[in-house]
């Protein structure tokens, strides 16, 4: 393992005084020396600052009983791999700067911290060095923690958890005990998807496009095996209603997304009894559904028979068994039917990919011949017997009953016999959750030859993972090695039975790790419903696009479930979404043979880049950073050369959170000059506020050239607070909030001495301008507001926007004057027509209204608008930025007609 990059600072210091209590680091600031303020911002330096800070930025944590507002903000938690990459830097920097921003704004912030531990690396490094997977995960959450807190990240530690500990999937389990009372988890044979190097199956979403799988990069193998699988499909339409709930705020494409990966619930699954009825000695039929998907299930009494592709699990079957009972070249017909539960019939089956319209995402057919042309010539085909609806329900369809009621009188018996009934989509399926590997959360089921498989107890939580001395890897699960862990008594006869020796997937785990974090050490439940009634739902959730469908498709489903039983406040989990980009770096390939080249075998010299020695030429990319493509960047690297606050400056600038990333060094000068200049700026306030004010000091401005000054700082320091308000706030763009706060650090720059000395605004100015900043660079911004404190002749004493006697992190934050002017936007059909210039006070309780008659007194506003009607009103206000009438009209719509008559 690396040496951690918190030794090495101490090294570099040691000797340094460990931080005291920080109203005593207020009076200590490393510059407080006259010798030290000639000094440049050097690197050691700021190690120094940093180190000097690092106890005090670390101290600010969940207060239990506050009567402040809650502000839950949480990162998707790590897989403890060892080593932070500048993706982790990334999300986490990003993080605890929203977390300390809500912080000064006078929340009770919540910002947990843990580690998303199960899964194949640690089971992989396992097999291959001979490690246990616990020890080999361990280590690596302990060297992962102390880079985070090198990174400056104030996480609530006292809240930690790791999935891969007992007093964690002890509730994972029962969790799916839950599912499973409620009828919700089930185990099937299905077609899945075998990853020939990990060994496992993977879910639909762990197979990329070019068919192979998410994790080993191999070609994925089909194979039929009976799994576990929870129906995330009877919530698809609470999942889907639930993106339009208005508690969703900032969501923006990831409503879409959802929606798209969810599809449109326009059908619903009926489960259908296999029964084998040509004398097959394969007692398994008998224990075999069938669920199939309809758009039609007002019609199942008229289903005549069901048609499966060659690629089904049937047709596998059919093909690997050969118990066809009748074959022609366009269709196969099974010994297997399947008993409609509705009439008590049994229908057909069929495997053919001829003349059947299946519905896209399916491969099972439900043949209705009444309704559907392609089925009756497929029934005449096969000489299939055409079923009719019963007279009763004949007569119910065509006496002018609703269909929808039909549907709906048909859907709700379904779920009452527990056969589905539920709408969902054609293409969405179940969670298949089995892992045929060792490190993961078992799974809660026994297997009894007398009884089947019965869930293990209560009170028999948790399964606790066997120690197994050697892991290997055969195909099938490590845990059938364990023999006494394996055998075990069935909790219902008591007889002889096994254990379930598949492992979930680690998603479940990372489904509802945000409600564990509440109380990690509740040893009574898995989460206190008082607690989740107190924090939840997440008030800021960041994260990877990358899981933008199925992370947060599951842990939705997660939460709308325990919302049904009572558990959760509401059913939907996160109410802000800040989902940033990748990191990338600078990668160069080989031309023709996409081989990746290391940067310093790359000649950039000419015109084109060059392979050195070779002269081949090399195509240059942005691409994620990645070891096989050489482009990766060592976050210790950059904290050794400029410093934790500088690397948070540089990750956080150039490009919004939501932006992929691209890491050069060509944006660093931009970060680094404004540090500088901000260290120069302090400088020239202490300076200034150091001389005397004696008569004998010569006057160089007049008091009308004075007053001059100090009203433009004021006017400057309004400007830039209004702009990174929003931009922390409602935009996200940290990376506009620098460059707002450079603006500032501009117009302090450009102040004349005697402002700097004797400006109330220029000392309002400057205070903002270091509160700011703390949460992006809380050591840097510590340092500079010591030194502010340390400062003689303070005039703004009165009034209680400082606090002379408390840290950075401790003030209140910036906000905009009462009386300082801001916009309404006016807007027709989306697009800007005008603003106008309202004070802060009333602009903060405009009303709708208010801002549309405002509005339509606008000239501007009248010429755009005039012959058109007005079709709706949209009015967004955002207290102390601006506030935005949109006013729609038919004017497009006027506009679209001509273009159709023209063309």
């Amino acid at each position: 393992m690396t040496k951690r990059i918190s030794h090495s600072i101490k090294c570099l210091y040691k000797g340094v005084t460990k931080n005291p209590c920080p109203h005593i680091l207020m009076s200590r600031s490393l510059c407080s020396d006259s010798r030290h303020r000639e000094d440049d911002l050097t690197t050691t330096k700021k190690l120094h600052i940093e180190h000097q800070w690092k106890n005090y930025v670390d101290s600010f944590l969940y207060e239990e009983n506050s009567h402040k507002p809650k502000y839950y903000v949480l990162s998707m938690f790590p897989y403890p791999s060892g080593q932070l990459h500048m993706g982790h830097v990334r999300v986490y920097t990003i993080s605890d700067t929203m977390a300390r921003f809500h912080r000064l704004n006078g929340k009770n912030v919540f910002h947990p911290m843990g580690w998303d531990a199960f899964g194949l690396p640690a089971e992989n490094a396992a097999i291959e060095h001979g490690v246990e997977p616990r020890a080999w995960t361990q280590e690596n959450i302990a060297q992962m923690k102390e880079q985070l807190k090198d990174l400056g990240c104030a996480f609530d530690w006292k809240h930690e958890l790791a999935t891969c500990e007992p007093e964690y999937y002890h509730w994972t389990q029962y969790l799916f005990l839950k599912l499973y009372d409620a009828g919700l988890v089930y185990q099937k044979e299905s077609l899945v998807n075998w990853d020939p190097v990990d060994q496992t199956v993977l879910a639909d979403e762990q197979v990329d496009a070019s068919g192979c799988s998410w994790r080993s990069g191999a070609k994925v193998e089909k194979k039929v095996l009976t799994q576990w699988f929870i129906r995330t499909t009877h919530f698809s339409k609470s999942l889907v209603e639930g993106l339009d709930d208005p508690v969703l705020e900032n969501w923006r494409d990831i409503t879409s997304i959802q929606k798209h990966w969810i599809g449109e619930c326009n059908g619903t699954n009926i489960q259908f009894e296999l029964e084998d009825r040509g004398g097959s000695e394969n007692v398994e039929n008998n224990k075999r559904t069938l669920t199939v998907w309809t758009d039609k299930p007002e019609l199942i009494y008229a289903a005549s028979f069901i048609a499966v592709t060659p690629n089904s699990v049937l047709g596998q079957m059919e093909k690997k068994s050969g118990d066809a009972s009748s074959t022609n070249e366009l269709f196969q017909k099974l010994s297997v039917w399947a008993c409609n539960p509705f009439t008590g019939k049994f229908l057909p089956i069929f495997v053919t990919d001829q003349m059947i319209n299946y519905v896209p995402g399916t491969d099972v057919h439900l043949g209705i011949p009444d309704v559907c042309e392609s089925d009756r010539l497929f029934a005449v085909a096969a000489k299939i017997p055409v079923s009719s609806m019963s007279e009763e329900d004949a007569q119910a369809l065509h006496s002018g009953e609703d269909v929808n009621i039909t549907r709906e009188r048909i859907c709700e018996a379904a779920r009452q016999r527990g056969l589905g009934g539920y709408p969902t989509s054609s293409k969405l399926r179940d969670w298949l959750i089995s892992r045929q590997r060792y490190w993961g959360t078992p799974i809660p089921i026994v297997h009894c030859n007398k009884c089947g498989p019965q869930p293990v107890p209560v009170s028999e939580l948790p399964v606790v993972l066997p120690v197994i001395d050697k892991l290997v890897s055969k195909g099938r699960s490590p845990l059938l090695e364990a023999k006494e862990w394996l055998n075990t008594t069935c909790p219902k006869c008591g007889g002889n039975a096994t254990r379930e020796t598949d492992t979930m997937d680690t998603f479940v785990d990372s489904s509802w790790y945000f409600l564990r974090y509440l109380n990690p050490h509740n040893t009574k439940e898995p989460f206190s419903k008082e607690q989740a009634a107190e924090l939840m739902p997440v008030d800021l959730y960041i994260g990877g696009k990358e899981h933008a469908a199925l992370h947060l498709y599951y842990a939705r489903f997660f939460n709308h479930f325990l919302h049904s039983k009572g558990l959760v406040p509401h059913p939907e989990p996160f109410k802000k979404l800040l989902v940033q980009g990748m990191v990338m770096g600078r990668s160069y390939r080989v031309k023709g043979t996409g081989r990746y080249l290391p940067a310093q075998c790359v000649d950039l010299s000419g015109s084109k880049p060059v392979e050195k020695g070779t002269g081949h030429p090399v195509v240059a990319a942005w691409e994620k950073m990645s070891k096989s493509k050489h482009n990766g960047v060592d976050p210790k690297a950059i904290l050794k050369d400029y410093g934790v606050d500088t690397t948070r400056l540089l990750i956080l600038g150039d490009v919004a959170p939501t932006s992929h990333r691209n890491w050069s060094t060509d944006t660093f000068p931009g970060i680094l000059k404004w540090q500088n200049r901000l260290w120069l700026t302090m400088r020239s306030f202490l300076d200034a506020r150091s001389k005397s004010d004696s008569p004998s000091v010569k006057k160089k401005l007049s008091p009308a050239e004075f007053d001059k000054h100090e009203e433009k700082m004021w006017d400057s320091r309004n400007y830039y607070v209004k702009g990174v308000n929003f931009n922390y706030s409602v935009s996200y763009q940290l990376s506009v909030a620098i460059s707002k706060m450079q603006g500032l650090t501009n117009s302090l720059r450009q102040a004349p001495p005697e402002v700097i000395r004797q400006g109330a605004q220029f000392e309002r100015a400057l205070a903002s301008q270091i509160i700011m900043l703390a949460p992006m660079a809380p050591h840097f911004a510590s340092e500079l507001w010591s030194r502010f404190l340390s400062a003689p002749n303070r005039l703004n004493t009165s009034t209680g926007e400082i606090l002379w006697n408390r840290g950075v992190l401790e003030q209140v934050w910036p906000c905009v004057d009462m009386n300082y002017c801001l916009e309404l936007v006016c807007k027709v059909n989306g697009i800007e027509n005008c603003s106008i210039r309202l004070p802060r006070l009333k602009l903060d309780t405009l009303s709708h209204d208010d801002a549309l008659e405002l509005a339509l007194y606008q000239a501007e506003v009248q010429q755009f608008i005039a012959g058109y009607k007005i079709v709706n009103t949209y009015f967004t206000l955002h207290p102390s930025y601006e506030a935005v009438i949109n006013i729609v009209t038919d004017r497009f719509t006027k506009q679209e007609k001509r273009k159709r008559q023209d063309g």
